[in-house]
């Protein structure tokens, strides 16, 4: 079980208080990955929502970092909330200890905590905005 004070340090988690953190603990699983995993595969589903808390990894499309990813980073999300396979590789770089929400656990999740689903509409903004911001 992950403790409660390592999910209060997530920004994803920054809404939710003591009891909150607490049951989140319950509800989330935790996972290593050796350097060099891949932890989601382009072209498959991907099998929860990752939250990193330890370590970085890549997300790397036709052999191309397109992002890199640090603590308190998640990704996962966008395959599980569509229903269709991930669009990138997700590969550890070195360790990564990620807290993990199985696929079927996301939307309750979320459903429980609509804190954590606003905080993940903003990043995804974010991201759309600088994935289609023009560069010179």
């Amino acid at each position: 079980m992950i403790d409660r004070d390592t999910l209060a340090r997530v920004s994803l988690f920054a809404d939710l208080d003591g009891p909150q953190l607490e049951n989140l603990a319950h509800t989330l699983d935790e996972e290593r990955f050796p350097g060099g995993t891949r932890v989601v595969r382009r072209g498959l589903p991907s099998g929860g929502l990752y939250v990193i808390l330890e370590g970085g990894a890549s997300v790397v499309v036709d052999g191309t970092e397109r992002a890199a990813l640090k603590p308190g980073d998640f990704f996962g999300e966008a395959s599980v909330l569509t229903g269709d396979a991930a669009i990138a590789d997700v590969v550890a770089q070195g360790d990564l200890r990620c807290a993990v929400a199985d696929s079927g656990e996301v939307r309750p999740l979320l459903r429980r905590y609509p804190s954590i689903a606003i905080r993940m509409l903003e990043v995804g903004a974010r991201r759309l905005r600088a994935a289609t911001e023009w560069q010179p």
